[in-house]
């Protein structure tokens, strides 16, 4: 690992010693410990804690637990698909629509490690990590870190760092790489794939563009989760943005969306692994324009994530409200109806801003859980 990486990278083995000897000595860790853990005995856990040999072992003994202890309080259960696409022994670059702030990536691990896969290094953007403390907590748990609001003229060396830190952990060290489809969440659940993800991985390519995405061997991950529970944030954050074009979530809002992530009800939860887009990436190469390539490319990983939506009753009853129709009346029960039509109006009333904005909400609450279904149908045949 060069000297360039050094701000950036996931820890490796050889720092957890060093890392677990930091964090221990910070109070707030010490109090999200007894937070996480209340009926673990501090002693106990700072055992366990110091008993991991490496990072592996560090995700096994203290990431799984919790993360496991998320799904059964939290969800109705995780199921996954796709495995028959994958070879244990490659290194992918996992793609995928983006939900939860926390959760996406850290479920694809947990996902991955039940079928006996390593886990993912997973891109993490700094604006999360206000405290320096929480960097290296994620680091451990094979984060790296994206610079976020950085000088325009500092965008393309970051941009570039960051594309070669990915193909090295790829190229050399055979390890997959988790990155959303976008720079943030996509709050009304419209997956697209920004151009500028796809750009700053080119960035460090040697050939052409496609033969460069060739190299990272692109999976693209479906996520599906039956209940959002930051919808109610999501919608909110909207009505916030229509009455002032100028706002901007702070660091408090991104700390509360990450709290009601972890504790929120999800429902159900699914994981589609897409066939590797290697396999059908050939006919771009006959696109001249490379920006045309760049906006293909994007679209075949969104039709790939569209068309693996696992679809919920409150999906389709969503989708009929959207449209003021009875087309998928078939696939829900009255009774699913009344309750996902009281879920929306139990989430509206969350939010502080609600009176005299109900039908706004309502609306933006309701697109969230129509789109998933509007483009899985509009997936060419």
């Amino acid at each position: 690992m060069t000297e360039e990486f050094e701000n950036i990278r996931s820890y490796n083995d050889n720092d957890l010693e060093r890392v677990l000897t930091l964090l221990v000595k910070e109070p707030d860790f010490i109090r999200l410990i007894k937070f996480l853990y209340p009926s673990v005995p501090l002693e106990a856990f700072l055992e366990k804690l110091h008993s991991c040999k490496n990072i592996r072992d560090f995700q096994l003994k203290i990431i799984q637990p919790y993360l496991q202890s998320i799904l059964d309080g939290t969800s109705d259960g995780i199921s996954s698909s796709g495995f028959e696409n994958l070879n244990i022994h490659e290194a992918y670059f996992y793609i995928s629509n983006h939900r939860d702030i926390v959760l996406d990536p850290a479920f694809l691990n947990l996902v991955l490690f039940d079928k006996g896969y390593n886990t993912t290094e997973v891109a993490i953007g700094d604006n999360l990590l206000i405290y320096p403390w929480i960097k290296h907590l994620v680091r451990l748990n094979r984060s790296f870190i994206v610079n976020r609001n950085i000088q325009p003229r500092e965008l393309l060396e970051v941009s570039r760092r960051l594309s070669a830190y990915v193909k090295d952990r790829m190229q050399n060290q055979n390890m997959s790489v988790w990155m959303a489809q976008r720079e943030g969440r996509s709050k009304d659940a419209n997956d697209r794939t920004q151009q500028g993800v796809l750009k700053m991985l080119n960035l460090s390519g040697d050939g052409n563009f496609i033969s460069n995405m060739r190299e990272l061997n692109f999976v693209p991950v479906s996520i599906s989760y039956e209940y959002d529970p930051c919808d109610f944030l999501k919608a909110r954050e909207f009505l916030l943005k229509r009455d002032n074009p100028d706002y901007v979530k702070t660091q408090e809002d991104d700390l509360t969306s990450m709290y009601t992530g972890l504790t929120g009800y999800k429902g159900k939860i699914h994981f589609h692994f897409c066939r590797p887009l290697n396999q059908r990436i050939d006919p771009l190469e006959l696109i001249e324009n490379r920006n045309e390539q760049v906006i293909a490319f994007g679209q075949l990983i969104d039709t790939r994530i569209h068309d693996n939506y696992i679809i919920y009753p409150g999906n389709y009853i969503a989708y009929d409200i959207w449209h003021k129709g009875h087309e998928f009346a078939g696939n829900y029960s009255a009774t699913e109806k009344d309750k996902f039509v009281g879920y929306v109006e139990k989430q509206i009333q969350k939010i502080p801003e609600a009176k005299g904005n109900e039908e706004f909400l309502r609306k933006a609450i309701i697109e969230m859980y129509a789109n998933p279904l509007i483009n899985k149908l509009a997936v060419p045949d």
